[in-house]
């Protein structure tokens, strides 16, 4: 199997989805970047973000209802599929696995 490869932004905006289990969309997944990375994100960019992800297989979404304060507008939910999930663990791993490599003087000296 061919692996699909992530940019580092598709990488936390997919582990976002994951995290918010339901309750991902466009506004929250934005808003929680920023308030768990201290990384300013546009609205524009994640969405962006969220459709190459459902393009790719790694996220799906639905219509949720509409509300009052979208004025009557319907909410496109994100959730993380099977494939997203999978690769997310992969990536937990792959990473575990280059930190473990790293000399700990190296980590002492750049104060990580």
């Amino acid at each position: 199997m061919r692996r699909t490869y992530l940019g580092e932004f598709e990488e936390v905006v997919l582990l976002m989805v994951a995290i918010l289990d339901g309750e991902a969309y466009g506004v929250t997944v934005s808003q929680a970047l920023e308030e768990h990375t201290g990384r300013i994100v546009t609205f524009g960019t994640v969405h962006n973000t969220l459709i190459r992800l459902e393009e790719k297989g790694f996220v799906s979404s639905q219509l949720g209802g509409a509300t009052n304060e979208r004025g009557g507008r319907r909410k496109r939910i994100f959730q993380a599929t099977a494939l997203g999930n999978r690769a997310l663990q992969e990536i937990q791993q792959l990473r575990h696995e280059l930190w473990q490599m790293m000399p700990p003087t190296k980590l002492r000296l750049t104060g990580l």
